[in-house]
């Protein structure tokens, strides 16, 4: 026991007790070893343990240089409290270990690195500070603990349950080296043994010094045998639990217990959670200033709630913060200021167009309500037309006139409605839908939303996108746009939806939302007048030609049009600008030429041998070919129509991959022509006699539809009677069993088409004059426009000359001669059957 305070311990300098202590007492401080001691924090050196230790308090340091300058022995002793930077006797225990000092190596940092060995225990006596070479020491006076033998077969079962415990310790702790255990056995002395295991245990300090201060080996083996028992059954519990986990634990659960291992570690190097932190705070201000709505608030904050309560690595979060992110990147509250300047509108929409006054002036409509009462819910346009007209772009100059932001989503091909509505949250990868997505990057909640290729979705076992839209295409429902994704309601009321399409092949209901706006074509003067504006400046710059080196006259332009080009748009044309444009640009760089100009007379030489006939879509009048008229996605087209008589029973034949729709047309012309041949001069018998072949060339081209059923009458009317038809004359109109004309579609187109084709006359449909209103100018004046309601007044002004009725009974097919067709009279070879 140390002895109480105010007691000295050991003898003064005069070497007098200032007690007068007895004669024993002084030669026991004559015993005394004086060491230099090393005060120990959080570790209990045991005898025989070989320990490195990294020293770096002065006086500890000092100790050590002065053990070395010694015989190398130095008192190893533990502190109460690891805390004290400067112990005293209060706050060292009382048994320590003599240890010799194997090797001391100075660090560049000031810090020393020894290796001791520890020999025997021994009590601290006396305690005193003194005055080194190196600086102050603390010098102990220790008095050395002789082993204690032990012996018997008590001790001798002890030892063998203390090498059995400690080898199953050694086993279930990883920390130990896997051979800890095996030079255990071949300890005879019980005190070695104790202590080999007490040095290995990982107990307290308090309990380690416990057992390092009893003297009795029997007892320590016990309380070594007792801490191996306690640890024993801990590591065993770990054992099972880890075994039990780790059958349960699929790949995402590994994750996150990694994740949680180096969380853990993180902290214990001090790394913290800051960063994490800082996520969640900007997160938090987000939701704080953006103007979301109730319903989004609430959302926002019970996954941020979420959010903080999971590990930052685990993959429930990841899908959480991409949630937010997609949430708080929304425009919520910001918007575009819109322009109101109707006549600055009208001027943009002129400069990057040229006519389409029919759209223009929607456009202008629109924003002069929406001046007037400051509210209006997006119109919702739908512009229909072949391709090449300008839909695309005609977006983008809207977005401009009206200050919008632009955004284009193309949907060919789309056939999924999560392209749409968006996948929701419970699928690995989920994202959004289109209209969420580009919402978020347009940044305003009011832009032009333009809907490319509206017809060309698809649909599949995935669902079906034209269905999706139907949501966000009404403007009484799309103030509540519900996306999978988010699963809130999104105002998609301020949103300018623009659809764009090349035909109205679209479910009707979809069509039932949108205003539709054809834009059937341009005409050849609007061609030049759009080229001469924007395509050959464009081609011109796009080609690096300066000014005055490339020039493309009217007329060699308005010649590049008609004998190059066959469209209702201009990008064909746009390409062969580019053409001329290139090989002028060659022709400069060689040095054949400063500038080129192109005019009607050099044209070939740019643009190649001419793809196309204009004029006549004839050349001479003709017997049964006829010119009709025909709409495609792509414009309107010349429908050439032939037929011939052979020999037969009164039959009708076509070829040129007719349609079914189209078969019953000519059908029903044929019997119209049947039931009324005699009023055309047309022998019922002759019929009887002659199969009709009717065809329509380009045979790899699809034809389908009924207008060309006044045509067919025509066309078999000729050829019955042999009388040609006008070569200048085109006709659209389908036709009754009874021979009335009725009104077709895709006017405009046709009437374009007739016009490139250099056709005079057309025959149109009497119910379709009120169309023509709407056509312009240019088309009504360089074209004759005959209306028509029955077929009579069709072959009127088709034929070239009207065919004179007969009188024909049932008499007069049997008096006519087997084997002669009727009319050989009149110089008709006969035929044979």
């Amino acid at each position: 026991m140390r002895q109480p305070k105010g007691m000295p311990i050991s003898c003064s300098k005069t070497g007098i007790h200032p007690d007068g202590a007895s004669w024993r007492r002084m030669k026991m401080e004559f015993e005394m070893h004086l060491l230099p001691l090393l005060p120990l924090r959080d570790i209990v050196v045991f005898p025989g343990m070989v320990v490195p230790l990294f020293v770096g308090r002065e006086k500890s340091v000092a100790a050590l240089e002065s053990a070395m300058a010694g015989d190398k022995d130095i008192f190893l002793l533990a502190q109460l409290d690891p805390g004290c930077d400067d112990p005293d006797g209060d706050d060292l225990y009382e048994v320590g270990v003599i240890a010799t000092v194997l090797q001391l190596l100075k660090l560049p940092d000031g810090t020393v690195r020894v290796l001791v060995e520890a020999r025997q225990r021994a009590r601290l006596v006396d305690l005193r500070q003194e005055s080194g070479a190196n600086g102050e020491l603390m010098v102990a006076g220790v008095e050395p603990i002789e082993p204690v033998a032990a012996s018997g077969s008590e001790v001798e079962g002890m030892m063998r349950s203390v090498v059995e415990a400690f080898g199953e310790y050694a086993k279930l702790n990883k920390k130990l080296p896997q051979d800890a255990g095996e030079n255990l056995g071949d300890i005879a002395d019980a005190s070695a043994l104790a202590d080999a295991v007490a040095a290995h245990i990982q107990a307290k300090v308090a309990d380690k010094q416990a057992m390092l201060t009893e003297e009795d080996p029997l007892k320590r083996l016990e309380m070594a045998f007792s801490f191996l028992e306690g640890e024993l059954g801990v590591l065993q519990v770990e054992r099972r639990i880890r075994g039990r986990v780790k059958r349960q634990m699929e790949k995402t659960q590994r994750e996150y217990y990694l994740n949680e291992q180096l969380k853990a570690i993180q902290q214990e190097l001090g790394g913290g959670d800051d960063g994490e932190a800082n996520e969640i705070q900007e997160l938090q201000d987000k939701i704080d200033k953006l103007k979301l709505s109730k319903e989004a608030r609430a959302k926002a904050n019970a996954e941020l709630k979420k959010l903080k309560t999971m590990q930052p690595m685990s993959a429930e979060a990841t899908v959480i913060r991409n949630y937010l992110d997609v949430l708080l990147g929304l425009p919520w509250g910001k918007k575009s200021k819109l322009k109101r300047d109707i006549p600055a509108a009208q001027a943009v929409l002129d400069d990057d167009h040229y006519a389409l006054d029919k759209v223009k002036d929607r456009i202008i409509e629109y924003l002069a309500v929406q001046a007037r009462t400051n509210k209006l819910k997006g119109p919702i346009l739908c512009l229909v037309g072949p391709p090449g007209v300008g839909k695309t772009s005609l977006g983008k100059s809207i977005a401009k006139a009206t200050g919008r932001q632009f955004i284009r989503q193309s949907l060919g091909g789309v056939r999924d409605e999560a392209e749409i509505r968006g996948h929701r949250r419970t699928y690995i990868g989920s994202l959004p839908g289109k209209i969420v997505t580009n919402l978020r990057k347009a940044g305003t909640s009011n832009p032009l939303f333009l809907l490319d290729e509206i017809d060309k979705l698809g649909q599949d076992f995935r669902g079906d996108p034209a269905s999706a839209l139907l949501e966000v295409l009404d403007p009484e429902q799309n103030a509540k746009f519900q996306d999978h994704y988010l699963e809130l309601d999104i105002d998609l009321s301020d949103v300018m939806f623009v659809c764009t399409a090349n035909s109205l092949n679209l479910p009707q209901p979809l069509l039932d939302r949108m205003e539709i706006i054809r834009l059937e074509g341009y005409t050849e003067d609007e061609k030049v007048e759009i080229a001469e504006r924007h395509l050959v400046a464009k081609q011109v710059e796009a080609h690096g030609l300066k000014q005055g080196e490339f020039t493309l006259t009217t007329e060699g332009l308005r010649d590049l049009i008609r004998y190059y080009t066959r469209e209702a748009g201009v990008r064909t044309l746009e390409r062969e600008i580019a053409r001329l444009a290139r090989k002028s640009l060659r022709q400069i760089l060689e040095g054949k030429a400063t500038s080129v100009v192109i005019t009607p007379q050099n044209l070939g030489e740019y643009a190649g041998v001419r793809k196309y006939r204009f004029g006549e879509a004839e050349e001479e009048h003709q017997v049964g070919a006829i010119t009709g008229l025909a709409w495609t996605e792509v414009g309107g087209e010349l429908l050439t129509i032939e037929s011939v008589t052979v020999p037969g029973k009164g039959g009708i034949k076509t070829t040129g991959k007719l349609g079914e729709v189209m078969n019953e047309s000519v059908q029903a012309a044929f019997s119209f022509v049947k039931s009324r041949s005699p009023a055309y001069g047309i022998k019922p018998s002759l019929i009887a006699r002659k199969d009709i072949h009717i065809h329509l060339p380009e045979g790899a081209v699809p034809k389908d539809g009924p207008s060309a059923g006044i045509g067919m009458v025509t066309s078999i009317v000729s050829t019955l009677t042999g009388i040609p038809v006008r070569k200048d004359v085109a006709m659209t109109g389908e036709v009754t069993l009874r021979g009335r004309v009725l009104a077709i579609g895709g006017l405009k187109e046709k009437l374009l088409a007739a016009l490139r084709g250099g056709i005079k006359t057309v025959l149109i449909p009497e119910d379709n004059v009120k169309d023509l209103v709407e056509l312009p100018a240019n088309i009504t004046s360089s074209l004759e426009i005959v209306p028509v309601a029955h077929v009579d007044a069709v072959l009127e002004r088709a034929l070239v000359t009207m065919p004179e009725p007969i009188e024909w009974t049932e008499a007069d097919d049997l008096a006519t001669p087997p084997g002669m067709v009727p009319g050989a009279s009149t110089g008709e070879v006969p035929t044979a059957h």
